[in-house]
């Protein structure tokens, strides 16, 4: 009886085992093709038909990369984070240094935890910024806020209080407020924008400060953006930007550039970003930039004058004990100004201290 049976089972079982293997890989002619067949639909946010099929191409085809990468992705834009990260961890096995696959796995890192660590937090933060031509001048900003994450994304809304300070040529000390507001909302798994005000009654900061900025996600870790700054003192001021970004593995890679509409005509400036990630959230990051528009927000009226710099900026990003982060930063310029005799040089050199308390976590 037990021969008979074996005898079925290996007559029977074992060969439509495999005749329901060939059926699948059959099925799928061109597997490029029904990749981006099943990227298309995923884009379009059809993602449990997407899901599917792309669990029978990965299933049909093992070791298309490509395929898992993307399988992985869809689960994750369905909160499943625990088993698309599995599955990109299955391709990282076979394929440790897959750029692809290792930027995945981050996003679904970073994705999952946005969605399970700090809903509500407290911010505070400290810069400064100091040069000594053609007067010293030392201009520092306190800050403290709140912000919280929305199903939409996260939020914020703060007090900046800035202050003043410098030599006997100009003799000014003057402490003034700004209220700010910024929020990063997401539009699709493919767009995220970024959108900011604020408001001074006071002389230095600008009176009203406004940003917009908007990134479309590229497949294989690219993605590019585009937006506008907007400054009010005595007059308006419209700073362009665009952006194009690359995840390489544990790296972020960024390149910027601002056009300043100025009324002599354009000025430009470039900015390239490099990013080391340590674990999803501990970072140190490079910036290296050139040109006249500057990439930080205006501060105070001095900063209009400027004609052009050279820059290097130094930041350091990381997480205490789950609940509390830290962001360091130093900086200096090399930058030209308009003096009297004509265009001038001189060392700028900056720094901030920011620290995030969770006050509630998802």
């Amino acid at each position: 009886m037990r021969r008979l049976l074996l005898l079925l089972f290996v007559g029977f079982v074992i060969p439509g085992i495999f005749s329901l293997s060939q059926l699948l890989s059959q099925e799928i002619v061109n597997p490029e093709t029904e990749y981006l067949r099943i990227r298309t639909m995923a884009f379009e946010g059809n993602y449990d038909t997407a899901a599917a099929d792309a669990r029978r191409l990965v299933n049909a085809f093992p070791t298309y990369g490509d395929a898992r990468i993307l399988l992985g992705r869809i689960l994750a834009w369905q909160k499943d984070y625990k088993q698309a990260a599995a599955v990109i961890d299955t391709l990282l096995t076979t394929e440790p240094d897959n750029a692809d696959a290792l930027a995945a796995r981050r996003d679904i890192s970073l994705w999952s935890k946005e969605n399970t660590a700090v809903s509500t937090d407290i911010r505070t933060g400290y810069s400064f910024d100091y040069f000594t031509k053609p007067y010293t001048r030392f201009w520092q900003v306190f800050s403290i806020g709140a912000g919280h994450r929305f199903s939409w994304g996260p939020a914020s809304a703060g007090v900046n209080i800035g202050n003043l300070i410098t030599d006997e040529t100009t003799n000014i000390y003057a402490t003034e407020l700004q209220f700010e507001a910024e929020a990063y909302p997401r539009l699709s798994n493919q767009n995220y924008t970024y959108l900011a005000y604020a408001y001074s009654p006071g002389t230095y900061f600008p009176t009203h400060r406004a940003a917009f900025e908007i990134w479309q996600i590229l497949p294989a870790g690219w993605a590019v953006s585009g937006g506008l700054n907007y400054y009010y003192f005595d007059r308006n001021i419209f700073i362009a930007l665009a952006s194009v970004e690359k995840y390489l593995g544990k790296y972020w890679l960024s390149g910027k550039s601002y056009v300043y509409f100025k009324e002599g005509g354009p000025r430009t400036s470039f900015y390239l970003n490099v990013r080391r990630y340590f674990n999803d959230f501990d970072y140190l990051q490079l910036t290296l930039g050139t040109g006249t528009a500057p990439d930080e927000p205006y501060g105070i009226r001095e900063d209009i004058n400027r004609l052009s710099a050279n820059s290097v900026r130094l930041a350091y990003n990381f997480n205490v004990k789950g609940r509390f982060s830290v962001r360091l930063g130093t900086g200096y310029s090399l930058e030209e100004y308009d003096a009297e005799e004509g265009p001038a040089k001189r060392d700028r050199f900056e720094g901030n201290l920011n620290l995030i308390y969770a006050l509630k976590m998802k």
